[in-house]
């Protein structure tokens, strides 16, 4: 797989690999690692990004370890509100804008 999945199912079709593509943006990648069980190599990409998406994800992530306060922080720095909607749910919504980025 070389270029970056347009749907989410490619994307979930890529669990199977043991890193992803290296041609892949690092939010992807983050999204990736997360995924697959790895917070903290999906925090550290997701730390150096410094835009709305990567602050999503980086508030997502905050999110799901379960430390609300730095989510909140990282929600509003991304200018979303702190959602309510399950973690996969979410995922799949971040996801979905990067693709459509």
């Amino acid at each position: 797989m070389k270029s970056e999945p347009t749907t989410y199912l490619e994307f979930q079709e890529s669990f199977g690999r043991q890193t992803p593509p290296e041609t892949w943006s690092n939010l992807l990648k983050a999204l990736w690692y997360d995924a697959k069980g790895e917070w903290q190599k999906a925090h550290e990409l997701a730390e150096a990004l410094q835009d709305d998406l990567g602050n999503w994800v980086h508030a997502y992530l905050h999110r799901k370890e379960g430390d609300t306060f730095n989510a909140g922080y990282w929600y509003r720095c991304a200018g979303k509100v702190f959602p309510e909607i399950d973690l996969e749910v979410e995922h799949r919504y971040i996801f979905e804008a990067i693709v459509h980025h």
